[in-house]
């Protein structure tokens, strides 16, 4: 069984989406069948984090043919932390689902399996061809996972949606296709190999496919210029969906690092840190117009979506500093904003059911019935997402901030902390607005359910989980970053050495 444990975050909710879809069963079991099969992805995941903190990378090839002609996924540290922080954040939205918004629509929980089938396909796979099927695997149940319940602005945001990232699909297709031509072959690693050993007088056509995936990965992860399409949609998505969306974004930067660290790695030399200048501005410039657009946002969802953007410049900064200190801050910093900033949208939505009309806009509106608790995991929210001391996100921001270098520091710093600035602006305002400026009525009827409380304390929990395990975190990520700025361990691991070939 442990031999195949590599595949489980694939097949279990494979297994489970293809159950929920056809099988006809009332909504107690379809939310049983929904928490079994994401909890044993959970365990799964946390046995994969130990198996992958011993160092080794290990790899699991599909029907026995080994790489680099069959399909392979493979683990090491970084692909175990990415799957375990998306079954931890997709067990917060399962438990705040069943507490009403999956009966919304239709197959909500059988598309929601699905879409997790596709993120962790994307985070295991080791193969480029691979990765383009789960994102579309990922992309088609999240279509259907955004009008899950209906209304206007959830279909016009979808059809945005739709349109960007099927051209994102296409011009990934194009990328993968120039790079398969040039190096003949899919396998990461081996395309790894096949890029240190080209002539550099062919180095024209690798460039062209890289920076085309650049700019797909770069849509996937929301970065300036392409970042247009999120806030609005993630805003307007049901509220376990935009939660889980909130694991979208580090898809796409997930995918820089991994493609950017092993096939255009040190070893790639004249291609080596081919996404670093692009990377590096066009982060800053996000975290520039996300903080504007946080203190313009007049909607809590919005200005959550808005919070996401504010991570994602964040990240992308500390990769384009392209040092091992640096990724492994990023990475501390990633787990943290993934679980708070998905726990903040599930906020959102109870608050909004308390209010009447006035829902999440931020304008007077009901006295909230649970007025003091809503407030309290707000203000657990807001310190967490603002990086103030002393939750977790003072420390991830603490560490990238010492991560930088020389002229780096005089770029990153201002930015960084005027975001944070912004954020803890905005947030205030929109508590101020929420608790205090409420208009006097009679209270709405209770609407919120213990499945919401759980689903929503579950992920906001984390952060002050983070600073008690700040230490062992963090050494697994410093593990990771420098596992991750050695690629010739992943290409040993997966392809034999000359003197090994019979």
């Amino acid at each position: 069984m442990m031999s195949h444990l590599i595949i489980l975050p694939i097949v279990l909710p494979l297994a489970a989406a293809v159950i929920l879809l056809l099988a006809r069963f009332g909504a107690f079991t379809r939310r049983l069948l929904a928490l079994i099969a994401t909890g044993a992805l959970l365990i799964t995941c946390v046995m994969l984090v130990g198996k992958a903190s011993q160092g080794e990378v290990l790899y699991y090839a599909l029907g026995n043919w080994q790489p680099p002609f069959g399909i392979v996924l493979v683990l090491d540290r970084l692909s175990a932390l990415m799957v375990t922080v998306t079954a931890i954040l997709s067990m917060g939205c399962v438990i705040f689902a069943c507490g009403g918004d999956d009966e919304k629509g239709s197959n909500f929980h059988g598309l929601f399996q699905l879409q997790l089938m596709g993120i962790n396909g994307a985070f295991l796979t080791g193969d480029l061809f691979n990765l383009f099927v789960f994102f579309e695997v990922l992309l088609l149940a999240s279509y259907a996972l955004l009008v899950h319940g209906g209304g206007r602005d959830r279909i016009q945001s979808a059809v945005h949606y739709a349109v960007l990232n099927l051209a994102g699909s296409a011009l990934f297709l194009i990328a993968v296709g120039m790079l398969y031509g040039a190096t003949g072959t899919l396998n990461m690693a081996d395309m790894a190999r096949a890029v240190s050993m080209m002539d550099p007088e062919r180095n024209g056509l690798v460039v062209a496919g890289a920076l085309m995936l650049l700019v797909v990965f770069g849509l996937k992860a929301a970065i300036l210029p392409l970042y247009f399409w999120l806030p609005r949609t993630y805003a307007s998505a049901p509220a376990p969906v935009a939660a889980l969306f909130a694991v979208m974004t580090k898809v796409g930067i997930y995918a820089i690092l991994r493609v950017y660290s092993l096939i255009f790695g040190n070893q790639a030399g004249s291609l080596e840190a081919l996404e670093q200048p692009w990377v590096w501005w066009m982060a800053l410039a996000t975290l520039v117009i996300a903080a504007i657009g946080v203190l313009a946002a007049r909607d809590l969802r919005l200005l959550v979506a808005y919070l996401v953007l504010v991570s994602v410049g964040t990240l992308l900064a500390g990769l384009g500093m392209h040092s091992p200190q640096a990724t492994s801050a990023l990475l501390f910093y990633l787990v943290h904003t993934t679980l708070v900033t998905g726990g903040l949208f599930l906020l959102a939505e109870m608050i909004g059911l308390q209010r009447g009309k006035a829902g999440t806009r931020l304008v007077k509106g009901r006295i909230p019935t649970h007025a003091t608790a809503l407030g309290l995991l707000f203000l657990l929210g807001a310190i967490a997402v603002a990086g103030l001391p002393p939750l977790s996100g003072a420390f991830a921001k603490a560490m990238l901030l010492a991560a930088a270098e020389g002229v780096q520091r005089a770029w990153l710093w201002p930015p960084l902390l005027v975001a944070g600035l912004c954020a803890l602006i905005a947030l205030s305002r929109a508590g101020s607005t929420l608790f205090w400026r409420s208009q006097e009525s009679d209270n709405a009827d209770d609407q919120l359910s213990g499945w919401h409380w759980a689903g929503t304390a579950w992920l906001l929990i984390a952060s002050p989980l983070l600073v008690v395990l700040a230490g062992p975190l963090a050494t697994y990520t410093e593990a990771a970053a420098a596992q991750l700025n050695d690629p010739s361990a992943i290409i040993q691991a997966l392809l034999p050495t000359e003197e090994d070939a019979p």
